[in-house]
């Protein structure tokens, strides 16, 4: 059992150590400053090796309620021998990895979903019940039949988009009744990703200019974490329910719309070399939309499950900078390449590139005015609010 003096003097004392330590190393720290690193991570260490110790001693029966009030024989004499509990566990930013992932593959799912993908297949199958198209027994012509007997047996469209609704809050889809669109993930993941993305904007601007590039005090990780840890906990709400069922029947889907219009006979019908020109000429002379952004929506979705997947892991919750930013480097470009396409598609505003910072030098990215986009509203400042999506 910890007393309210003895939990005091453990505090004073670490703090004179601490101080004593950087008195007589402060120079050395300075210019060393992994060893600061070290030297803040063994005093936290011992900071909470002192509280886990004190947690262990087994509390009065009462809660230490009669010491305080001076009831019975162990009633304190005064304050400082009163029992001092320790503090309560922290927030539990452990999540299951499982259900993350799953996430992440639902947003490449979404992507596609968005370019057309599916919506090709279908076209191309109505073509192909009427007649209209020359393809007839072909692999591709015998996997459109296969695609359609299989429907009743799969998610439907709607099933698809109400999980997007629910769990990114994207397409306009009334969900499920019972759940509640999730607004809040998109702003969330657009930070997160521009955080990580100036993080290493930061860095490689230091590495020019500065002399001491690995200086911690000129990017913090701390905006990092924060904002990857704020993304983290929004999904785990709203990945609960069918969500991991659900993308496995919609990655086959996936699978068996591509190969359909990578199909020998189905390529040759449009004189295209490839699944993706074939999905584009689909979209030109079919469903009216001659730009479809392909590419864009494409890395969108490849980069956004690399980010997702990547908060699933364990790294997001370390504190430790050079473990950490090590960690981070495999989500640099994923981060980078997922704000250019965005911009491109009009997903986020044409202006999230590197806001200038006091006492921090910058290069100019990118000196294009803000394009509007369908849907967004111009600001007092002349940038353009983001759109879902």
């Amino acid at each position: 059992m910890a007393t309210n003096d003895q939990v005091q003097r453990r505090i004073q004392q670490l703090g004179v150590l601490r101080q004593e330590f950087i008195r007589e190393l402060g120079p050395l720290l300075l210019q060393r400053p992994e060893a600061a690193e070290s030297a803040a991570r063994f005093f936290d260490t011992l900071e909470q090796r002192a509280e886990a110790a004190d947690a262990l001693a087994p509390a009065p029966p009462d809660g230490g309620l009669a010491q305080l009030i001076g009831l019975g024989s162990d009633a304190a004499t005064g304050l400082g021998g009163a029992f001092r509990p320790g503090t309560i566990k922290e927030y539990d930013d452990e999540v299951a990895p499982e259900r993350i992932i799953a996430v992440g593959d639902l947003y490449y799912l979404y992507q596609h979903e968005r370019l057309g993908l599916f919506r090709a297949v279908l076209a191309l199958q109505q073509l192909f019940i009427a007649g209209a198209i020359r393809l007839s027994t072909g692999p591709g012509a015998y996997a459109l039949h296969q695609f359609d007997r299989q429907q009743v047996l799969r998610y439907t469209e709607r099933d698809r988009k109400q999980a997007y609704r629910r769990v990114f809050g994207y397409t306009s889809t009334r969900p499920v009744p019972g759940a509640q669109p999730n607004a809040s993930f998109h702003p969330l993941f657009v930070q997160f990703v521009t955080s990580v993305a100036e993080f290493f904007r930061d860095k490689r601007v230091s590495e020019v200019i500065r002399p001491r590039a690995t200086d911690p005090s000129f990017g913090s990780i701390a905006v990092v974490r924060r904002a990857g840890l704020d993304l983290r906990n929004n999904l785990e709400q709203a990945s609960y329910g069918h969500v991991n069922v659900l993308v496995l029947d919609g990655l086959q889907l996936l699978r068996e719309a591509f190969a359909i219009l990578g199909s020998e006979d189905v390529m040759n019908l449009f004189g295209a070399s490839n699944a993706w020109d074939v999905l584009e000429e689909i979209a030109h002379r079919y469903l009216n939309e001659p730009q479809i952004a392909a590419s864009q929506r494409n890395r969108m979705g490849e980069t956004g499950r690399n980010i997702l997947q990547w908060l699933a892991q364990g790294y997001i919750r370390d504190s430790v900078r050079s473990t950490f930013e090590t960690a981070l480097i495999e989500i640099g470009d994923d981060a980078e390449e997922w704000v250019t396409s965005a911009e491109a598609v009009g997903a986020v505003a044409g202006q999230t590139r590197s806001r200038p910072r006091s006492g921090a030098a910058r290069l100019p990215i990118s000196r294009r005015p803000p394009v509007p986009v369908s849907g967004a509203r111009l600001q007092r400042n002349g940038r353009y609010q983001p759109v879902m999506g």
